[in-house]
C-alpha cells in the first residue's frame, strides 16, 4: 500500500528533523527511524489503531512524543499530520 504525506503533514515531519538534527549529532536519524517504523506497522495492519476524528486513525511514535494521524483507502494511506503531542489537536483536524 503507498504511503502520502499531505503537504503540511511533510512540513511538520521536516521541521521535526530539523529541531532534533539541532539538540543532538544523531538524534534527527533516530526520529527519522522511529517515524519510519510507525509508518511500517500502520503499513501491516491499518485498522488496529483508533479511529479519533471522523476517519483519521492515530500511531503514537516510539521514544518521541510524536502522533501520526492518518486515513485509509483501497490504494493509499494518507498521513494526515506528524503532530507533537503538546500541540493544540485542533490545528490539524481541519485537515479530516
Amino acid at each position: 500500500m503507498e504511503i502520502r504525506f499531505l503537504p503540511e503533514a511533510e512540513f511538520e515531519f521536516y521541521e521535526a528533523v530539523q529541531w532534533y538534527k539541532k539538540q543532538k549529532d544523531g538524534l534527527d536519524l533516530e526520529f527519522v527511524l522511529c517515524i519510519d517504523e510507525a509508518i511500517e506497522r500502520i503499513k501491516r495492519n491499518p485498522k488496529m489503531f483508533p479511529i479519533t476524528i471522523k476517519n483519521a486513525r492515530k500511531s503514537l511514535v516510539k521514544k518521541f512524543p510524536y502522533i501520526l494521524y492518518y486515513e485509509e483507502n483501497v490504494e493509499e494511506i494518507i498521513i494526515l499530520a506528524v503532530f507533537h503531542v503538546k500541540r493544540n489537536p485542533k490545528q490539524w483536524q481541519r485537515r479530516v
